[in-house]
C-alpha cells in the first residue's frame, strides 16, 4: 500500500482501473493534488496487478468477488479516521458494491465505467439504484463507458452527485478545441473531491 497526504486526515483509498496500477500518472496526479488540500490517500494493487508488476506478464482483472475481498482487506487495515472509498475506473466499481456494506464515509468514482467499452446496453447500475452512501462521480462529458448524453436516463440513487469534466474522456482529457486542459480538469476534479470530503465530514462530526 502507498499512503500519501498528512496524518489522522480524512482518508480516501483510492482503488485502480483495470489497465493500470497504482503507480498511474492519473491516480499519482489526484493523490498529489489531494495531500495539497489536506486529504490522506491510500492506493494499493488488486491481485492481478501484483501478479502482473512481479512478472511482467499482463492479465486480465480477476472476478468482482476478489476484488471485493482485496479491497475489504485495505479498509480493515486503514487506521480509525473519517475513511472514504473510492477509485478509477475498474476500481471505482469495486467500491461502489461495498460502500454501503462498510459504511464508508463517503463513494467517490473518477470515471465510473457505467458500460463495457462499446456495449451501452450492458449497463452497470443496477445497485447504484439503491446505493445509500453519499457519493461523488466525476465523469468525462465523452467517456465512452459513459458520457453525459447515456447516463441521463440512468435510475441513479438520490444519493449520488455526478461532476461533469468538460469535454473529458474517460481520464478527464478534454480535446485541445474545447479550450480546457487536462491539468485544469484534474485540478477541478481534485477542488470536488476535497469539497465532497470535508463536507461529509463537517456531516459525521455534527
Amino acid at each position: 500500500m502507498i499512503k500519501t497526504g498528512p496524518e489522522r486526515a480524512p482518508t480516501l483509498i483510492l482503488a485502480h482501473g483495470a489497465g493500470a496500477g497504482s503507480h498511474s500518472p492519473f491516480l499519482e496526479t489526484i493523490s498529489k493534488k489531494l495531500a495539497e488540500r489536506d486529504i490522506a490517500c491510500i492506493r494499493f494493487e488488486f491481485p492481478y496487478m501484483q501478479k502482473t508488476q512481479s512478472d511482467g506478464k499482463k492479465r486480465p482483472p480477476d472476478r468482482i468477488p476478489k476484488l471485493e475481498t482485496s479491497f475489504r482487506n485495505v479498509f480493515t487495515q486503514t487506521e480509525d479516521v473519517p475513511l472514504f472509498i473510492g477509485g478509477k475506473s475498474l476500481g471505482g466499481r469495486v467500491a461502489s458494491h461495498l460502500a454501503d456494506e462498510l459504511n464508508a464515509a463517503g463513494l467517490i468514482c473518477l470515471g465510473y465505467p457505467f458500460h463495457p467499452l462499446a456495449k451501452p446496453e450492458r449497463t452497470r447500475v443496477a445497485h447504484l439504484k439503491f446505493l445509500q452512501t453519499p457519493t461523488l462521480i466525476v465523469q468525462g462529458e465523452r467517456d465512452r463507458f459513459g458520457s453525459k448524453t447515456e447516463i441521463k436516463n440512468y435510475p441513479l440513487s438520490e444519493k449520488i452527485r455526478i461532476v461533469w469534466s468538460p469535454d473529458g474522456d474517460h481520464d478527464l482529457k478534454p480535446r485541445k478545441a474545447s479550450g480546457r486542459t487536462h491539468s485544469q480538469n484534474l485540478e477541478d476534479c481534485a477542488d470536488e473531491i476535497a469539497l465532497f470530503i470535508n463536507s461529509r465530514c463537517q456531516v459525521i462530526s455534527s
